[in-house]
């Protein structure tokens, strides 16, 4: 294949495309127990959506305009951070949640010529390099660290401190310690597993699926396990 690339002397203005992970809120009816469910896990998981990017998806819903605008009012008062709205007419969120664009690919780098004046010449195209599909982290993630991996797996070979957080299309391994929070299958993947060799974690979810601390049971606490899910019940047990 072969394709027009555009060449001049004159300097380019330079588009560098960058992806951010959005968590996405999927209201159901009735809308109070789905408030009421929320807003448990706020508590339960205090700061988890601090400074994080929302979208709404009313896609399982049929609200009235009115609806929408309450539901969306009740979201800013607890100070989430709402920035689209999914399967709902764009005219009655407004200007500022406006749909999301869908479809879109991984960008680099776009170069935009400032001058009209161009000559062009014929380079033959490159197949571009296969992304990588897992992540190997050497060492320890530190509280506050947040490592996000949208592609594939990730793999720490030391632990994960409290307060840090590992977010993985695939699954996550982790050969320490896991304190902070675990969030495999970020993208839907309901095969996802967590695995780690001694469970003190905040937080484990898959496919959207959860468990809090309190929720994990006691007798697995320093022990080595895998999660993974069953249906719609997230599973921990003790790995031998």
């Amino acid at each position: 294949m072969v394709v027009s690339v555009a060449v001049c002397s004159q300097r380019l203005f330079r588009i560098v495309g960058r992806s951010f992970l959005a968590f996405v809120l999927t209201p159901e009816l009735p809308l109070s127990d789905w408030i009421s469910e929320l807003d448990d896990w706020i508590a339960r998981s205090n700061g988890f959506f601090d400074g994080r990017p929302l979208v709404v998806d009313f896609s399982r819903v049929r609200l009235t305009k009115v609806e929408v605008s309450g539901l969306l009012a009740q979201l800013e008062a607890r100070n989430l951070r709402i920035i689209g709205a999914e399967g709902v007419n764009p005219t009655w969120v407004g200007p500022m949640l406006g749909p999301l664009p869908s479809g879109g690919k991984p960008m680099s780098v776009v170069e935009t010529l400032s001058g009209d004046d161009r000559d062009t010449e014929e380079v033959a195209d490159v197949p571009a390099e296969a992304e990588p599909t897992s992540m190997m982290l050497e060492g320890s993630v530190r509280s506050g660290q947040s490592i996000v991996f949208p592609r594939g797996d990730i793999t720490v070979t030391g632990s994960v401190a409290s307060g840090a957080e590992l977010i993985a299309g695939g699954s996550i391994h982790v050969y320490g310690s896991l304190r902070g929070r675990a969030i495999a299958g970020s993208k839907g993947n309901k095969k996802a597993r967590i695995f780690c060799n001694s469970l003190e974690a905040e937080l484990l979810a898959i496919g959207g699926l959860y468990k809090t601390a309190d929720e994990l049971e006691s007798e697995l606490r320093g022990q080595a396990i895998q999660a993974w899910l069953d249906g719609q019940v997230l599973m921990t047990t003790a790995q031998g």
